[in-house]
């Protein structure tokens, strides 16, 4: 039986190759930096506040449920909830512009948005 090896070029290959495909990668990170970016707090669809991810602190809604609201270190989410499930604290912190938070069962949804628009190129 014979037994298959990988010489040198196989190896130089799968390297240029994983290579590659990091490089690739590293093309579609977000660029959208927190210092550039706001939260929109929406319930039951319309905007509550607009905040700032420069500045530490916190923000209680209460209506059925009680969702806390924490920006720390340029991120934000919901820490503490008593609503069924809990999976908007499980969804953690976020701090890239287009990502988004949301609890069902109180109607509250954070966004957070870029201040520039996040624009490659025009074609005119």
């Amino acid at each position: 039986k014979e037994v298959l090896r990988f010489r040198k070029g196989d190896l130089l290959a799968v390297g240029f190759v994983i290579l590659l495909a990091a490089v690739v990668a590293i093309g579609y990170i977000p660029r959208t930096d927190a210092s550039l970016c706001r939260a929109e707090i929406y319930r039951a669809g319309e905007l509550v506040e607009t905040v700032s991810l420069q500045e530490d602190r916190e923000i209680t809604i209460t209506d059925a449920y009680t969702n806390v609201i924490a920006v720390r270190d340029g991120k934000i989410g919901i820490i503490r909830s008593d609503c069924p499930g809990e999976d908007c604290v499980y969804s953690g912190l976020i701090g890239k512009a287009n990502r988004s938070i949301v609890c069902l069962p109180n109607g509250v949804e954070i966004r957070l948005v870029a201040d520039e628009a996040d624009v490659d190129f025009v074609v005119r």
